[in-house]
């Protein structure tokens, strides 16, 4: 059996994006960020690399041989990766796709480092709302639904269900906001602090969340669920959270 995957790559630059000035316009994907994407998102997200860890463990179960696992809006390959070594020796196909071109070229770079084979993982540049789903067993979405517009997450939903296998299953993370105003505005300072804790400055926290203030758009537990629950998905159990990070399980019922 090859020997287990180092964790990580070499660390990528600091993120000090919004230190300085302001980036114009909008958050995007693009070379800046996929330069620092991995330390902005470790210092940005609590529990992100535990809900990789447990994304890889999950595709253990779900994922039998001659299946496809699809990691939709794959940014550097941080859940592609994971599984990729979980799986070591186990017939099924990763299928990393996301629409930024920096990203991918990072993936690309580091699953040839790491020496995953070509076939185990196909890497697509593609927009996620154009990608065919096809004999999923699993498929992600850790932090890429927010990036979508509203009125395209329905379908998405239902082209992801039907091109899921029998027994398939869907984790979707995402960052909420709560129905309860008070509670969602301390959890929003809360998760200041953490980000202070992890370095950032108060100008960096207040000109990033203004760069993602049109871009990423969060929605209640509870409209992630009645979604779900469109799309005909069986079971919807929300295994992480914290503040308001969370992560989902959503199965689709056996048609056998």
């Amino acid at each position: 059996m090859k020997p287990p995957m180092k964790p990580s790559m070499k660390p990528g630059q600091r993120d000090d994006l919004y230190a300085t000035r302001a980036m114009p316009g909008d958050f995007v994907f693009d070379e800046r960020v996929a330069a620092v994407f991995d330390d902005m998102i470790h210092r940005s997200v609590p529990g992100y690399a535990t809900i990789v860890a447990m994304t890889a463990a999950l595709a253990e179960r779900y994922c039998p041989p001659g299946t496809r696992i699809y990691d939709l809006g794959c940014s550097l390959g941080a859940a592609s990766l994971a599984i990729a070594d979980r799986l070591q020796g186990r017939d099924c196909e990763i299928i990393a796709v996301d629409s930024s071109r920096p990203m991918l070229d990072g993936l690309e770079s580091r699953r040839a480092e790491l020496g995953v084979r070509a076939g185990a993982m196909q890497c697509r540049h593609q927009d996620i709302r154009d990608c065919v789903i096809e004999n999923a067993s699993l498929v992600i979405l850790n932090f890429t639904l927010q990036f979508i517009t509203p009125e395209d997450r329905s379908g998405l939903m239902q082209r992801i269900h039907a091109g899921m296998t029998g027994r398939g299953a869907m984790i979707l993370s995402e960052k909420i906001v709560l129905p309860d105003p008070e509670l969602n505005s301390l959890y929003i300072d809360v998760h200041h602090e953490f980000k202070r804790a992890m370095g950032y400055s108060e100008l960096e926290i207040s000109r990033k969340r203004a760069a993602l203030e049109k871009v990423l758009l969060p929605e209640t537990v509870a409209d992630h669920r009645a979604r779900l629950a469109d799309a005909g998905f069986e079971s919807v159990e929300q295994w992480f959270q914290c503040l308001n990070w969370v992560s989902m399980l959503a199965r689709k019922r056996d048609e056998r």
